[in-house]
């Protein structure tokens, strides 16, 4: 059995394709557009932990990415029991100054590639009466936030296509879930060391590797169609959703991106 996770080069994914090695020890297919950095991981998960870890060098935003990954998987016999979708950037400027390809970009991998992947990998699953689909969203989702209106609006699509998804999947056997972080601790997330010692202390941002531990025992052990780590993110959202619009364009005010 194989473990499918994209953007496993590095970040989150490189943990849960870490965890899913060592923890529940599943083969790996492994999906980035970083090729060097892809292979290292591989070969270093391989010689570990004794698994099969197969590197797929690929641009998630390509349009056929998806069919490719598939006929690939296909070809090569791997029967993809777990499919973690986490490959993602972040794009933290006004709508109107921000690159119509770098908006395309960010679409086709938080919302096309990844529809394709659970339409295609589910269908085997479905027919196998087994499988599990993580498909991670961001806190976000939960919120509207000027500055990341793309990337909110997709993790929202993420957060209600997956919610949308269990139900048509639990009559077969198989367990979808979104994952909806808050703030974590890697590159995706451009902060100064300092600041990101203080939202550690007050843990209002999470270790990558704590955070795919909760996400993959919840995706395994639990029913949930949604899972939001993090006790104080339960409190932060709520906040932010209430939020005067008079605050809301304070802050703006004295961010570097909207001036």
């Amino acid at each position: 059995m194989f473990a499918l996770v994209t953007g496993a080069s590095s970040g989150i994914g490189f943990h849960y394709a870490t965890q899913l090695a060592r923890d529940y020890h599943y083969n790996l297919l492994l999906v980035s557009n970083q090729k060097e950095e892809l292979e290292q991981v591989a070969e270093n998960l391989s010689h570990t932990y004794g698994v099969k870890a197969i590197p797929y060098y690929k641009d998630l935003s390509a349009l056929t990415a998806a069919e490719e990954i598939y006929d690939f998987a296909n070809k090569n016999d791997m029967e993809v029991d777990v499919l973690v979708n986490n490959a993602g950037i972040l794009v933290f400027y006004p709508l109107c100054k921000t690159p119509s390809k770098k908006i395309e970009t960010l679409l086709m991998l938080h919302v096309v590639t990844l529809t394709k992947l659970c339409q295609f990998f589910g269908v085997d699953m479905c027919a196998r009466r087994c499988g599990y689909v993580l498909n991670m969203s961001s806190m976000s989702a939960w919120m509207t936030m000027p500055g990341i209106q793309c990337y909110n609006a997709s993790k929202g699509y993420v957060l209600n296509f997956s919610k949308s998804l269990w139900y048509e999947f639990k009559p077969y056997g198989v367990h979808v879930i979104a994952i909806t972080p808050g703030a974590i601790n890697t590159p995706l997330f451009d902060l100064s060391d300092k600041f990101r010692k203080l939202l550690l202390t007050f843990r209002i941002s999470m270790q990558p590797e704590v955070l795919v531990k909760k996400a993959l025992k919840k995706l395994f052990h639990s029913n949930k169609k949604t899972y939001l780590p993090g006790a104080w993110n339960y409190i932060i959202v709520p906040i932010i959703n209430h939020l005067p619009d008079w605050l809301i364009f304070f802050i703006m005010k004295r961010l570097k991106q909207f001036r």
